[in-house]
């Protein structure tokens, strides 16, 4: 190590806070400094090449040297770094980013409202809800069902949606009015015999149950990534949105579609309420918007909704929420580039080429002796490690499975994430059939590994 990334990691230690991540260990062992990227590649400060297998955060759609977007961001900058939305203020970035997103929205004249992050847009809109209610009417109706395993942020009300332990455990969370149905995980929580539509219709089933013992007065939305990355990449069973969708607009729920990680062609389509033919309220999204270059989020919200708002701004002279940074004209203009991108290059057709490598892949490990289920949609996709294909028995958590192979695909040069043992795929859009075939690779190793350490303690 160096003696400039000596003292990186030094200071690193001593003064950051870093999220999700284990404290004890990284003050013992130090951080993984990254110093630059090139497509899909990143780079640490010892000059280590890694393929950036997990897009950063599930995020970075376009790689990690778009120039593009980076001179897009210098051009406002030096036009006009900051301005913002309060007291009927506007720039022209933003608005014209409102206008691209009209144009693409799969909400029918839906409005827009920009913040700063995934956790900001959902909690924004558990607020909007509430808020709308009250206006029209609804003063009761303001429990949020989610998936247990999904994750939706980190603020006290999105940590309360989300459905992960470690989320709750010693923050005195979730609050009130926050309500939990099963995830739908087949591979899981199906029972023997049963079929993946059968298992649907019992998940269902529970959403129905819930609404009736807590009353359909009382719920105001239901909100699901359509694809749960965080809680172990799981793509819906069959039937479950067409069966859930009916129930919620019998009961006037509104339906929350999160794709912060799967908006803007992550599952080949441009939203995820396409490739499952999704009819949400509100659609929310992050990451990709600006390709995570810098940060933004929006939610589209349907005229359901957003009248209410508009009646409430009359009633108290003023909508009295938003951020310092909502719709920043830097990110904007980010956001508009990385749209513009995505048209001129086809990147949904890119994916939708690269996707079927992508799959074969993925779908090769099915045989390999640690891998109980593969899952992926898209661009996205996670194997499930286990000790027992046939009962689907997992490693004991004390055995650090997924973290061992975590740091055995670190040192074969491929980032990617461990979510107990279910390891996650995540690449950029841009990634390549060769890419993809390489990363694959690196990870066969990394497996190898796993397997190899497995079998020196007998658990293999």
């Amino acid at each position: 190590m160096s003696s400039l990334s000596n003292s990186l990691d030094q200071t690193d230690r001593a003064l950051l806070i870093h999220p999700y991540s284990n404290l004890v260990a990284h003050e013992q062992a130090g951080p993984l400094i990254i110093s630059r990227g090139d497509g899909v590649r990143v780079y640490d400060v010892g000059g280590k090449e890694y393929i950036e297998g997990l897009g950063g955060l599930w995020s970075a759609s376009l790689g990690f040297s778009e120039r593009e977007i980076a001179e897009a961001v210098y051009e406002q900058m030096v036009q006009l770094p900051f301005y913002h939305g309060f007291h009927s203020k506007s720039t022209p970035s933003l608005i014209k980013l409102a206008h691209h997103l009209a144009e693409i929205s799969p909400i029918p004249d839906a409005k827009f409202f920009f913040a700063n992050s995934g956790s900001e847009i959902n909690d924004t809109v558990i607020k909007c809800i509430w808020y709308a209610n009250n206006v029209a009417g609804y003063p009761a109706k303001k429990k949020i069902i989610t998936r247990n395993r999904s994750y939706h942020g980190v603020t006290i009300a999105t940590a309360s949606m989300t459905g992960l332990a470690a989320n709750h455990s010693d923050f005195d969370l979730p609050i009130d009015r926050f309500l939990k149905v099963m995830c739908p995980d087949f591979y899981r929580e199906g029972l023997e015999g049963e079929s993946e539509e059968q298992f649907s219709d019992r998940c269902v089933a529970e959403v129905r149950d819930l609404i009736e013992r807590e009353g359909a007065d009382t719920i105001a939305a239901f909100v699901a990534d359509p694809v749960i990355a965080g809680g172990g990449v799981l793509p819906p069973p069959k039937g479950y949105f067409e069966k859930l969708q009916p129930l919620l607009k019998e009961n006037k729920i509104l339906f929350v579609a999160d794709e912060v990680i799967c908006g803007f062609g992550r599952t080949g389509n441009m939203f995820a309420t396409e490739t499952y033919n999704l009819r949400p309220d509100i659609v929310t999204v992050a990451k990709a918007l600006t390709a995570s270059y810098i940060p933004m989020s929006a939610a589209m919200i349907a005229p359901s909704v957003w009248q209410p708002i508009v009646e409430g701004s009359r009633k108290h002279s003023v909508f009295a929420h938003g951020y310092t940074y909502s719709g920043h004209p830097v990110a904007a203009a980010a956001a508009l580039k990385t749209l513009e991108i995505m048209e001129k290059r086809n990147i949904i057709g890119h994916v939708k080429t690269v996707a079927k490598v992508f799959a074969s892949r993925l779908e090769s490990y099915r045989g390999h002796p640690l891998v109980g289920d593969v899952r992926h949609v898209g661009l996205i996709g996670g194997i499930e490690l286990v000790s027992n294909k046939a009962t689907k028995a997992p490693f004991p958590v004390e055995v650090g499975t997924g973290a061992h192979c975590l740091r055995a695909a670190h040192k074969h040069g491929v980032i990617l994430r461990s979510i107990g043992d279910i390891v996650a795929f995540c690449p950029p859009l841009i990634i390549s059939e060769d890419e993809v075939d390489e990363m694959f690779s690196r990870f066969d190793r990394a497996l190898d590994d796993t397997h190899a350490m497995l079998k020196g303690k007998e658990l293999a």
